[in-house]
């Protein structure tokens, strides 16, 4: 039996009813390479900015890519980071073994606000849209840095079909971060 997913967990492999022995043998071959203990992908099948994130989604479908990595994603950010940012809904254990992953835990009541599936090699991975990732680079400002939050502002004002509108509609769910973005638009526009 083939099994054709990029990112997966040794479970799910046995489950489509390939042996651990079977995973051992492509390991060693260079044919997977191991992201967390148990999980693994396919070298070459996922862009490399994605491996992490989908790693992720093959331990927990909430799995979303978030924050910084969002920002970049997005083109809002010239950042590098160290890891990928992903949220799981507050109260989901985070993975263990994730070398390159930062784990952030986001409330369960707004986790599915601007929370976008996209496909990747056959698989479907979550990444927050522009908009809430801007008004959690707003909401997170103490962490994340107020240059950060302003820089992804303004480049996203300079998108084409980017309104001011649409962001403060999203923004009414985190309402404390309403007043720090209508002054830093305020003062963009």
């Amino acid at each position: 039996m083939e099994f054709t997913a990029p990112a997966f967990t040794l479970a799910a492999a046995r489950a489509a009813g390939i042996g651990k022995d079977r995973i051992y043998d492509l390991l060693q071959r260079g044919d997977l390479e191991r992201i967390a203990r148990g999980v693994f992908v396919r070298p070459g099948a996922l862009d490399p900015s994605l491996v992490t994130l989908a790693a992720a989604t093959a331990v927990h479908q909430a799995a979303t890519l978030c924050l910084t990595s969002a920002l970049v994603h997005h083109d809002l950010s010239d950042a590098i980071p160290f890891g990928a940012d992903i949220a799981l809904p507050r109260g989901t254990r985070h993975p263990a073994g994730f070398d390159h992953a930062s784990w952030h835990s986001f409330d369960p009541e707004t986790f599915e606000i601007g929370r976008e599936l996209r496909d990747i090699g056959g698989m479907s991975v979550a990444i927050y849209s522009a908009e809430r990732t801007i008004i959690d680079s707003f909401r997170l400002m103490h962490r994340e840095g107020s240059d950060v939050a302003h820089e992804a502002l303004r480049r996203w004002l300079r998108g084409r079909g980017n309104s001011p509108a649409t962001l403060l509609r999203t923004a009414r769910s985190f309402p404390t971060v309403v007043p720090r973005l209508r002054l830093a638009l305020e003062a963009l526009l």
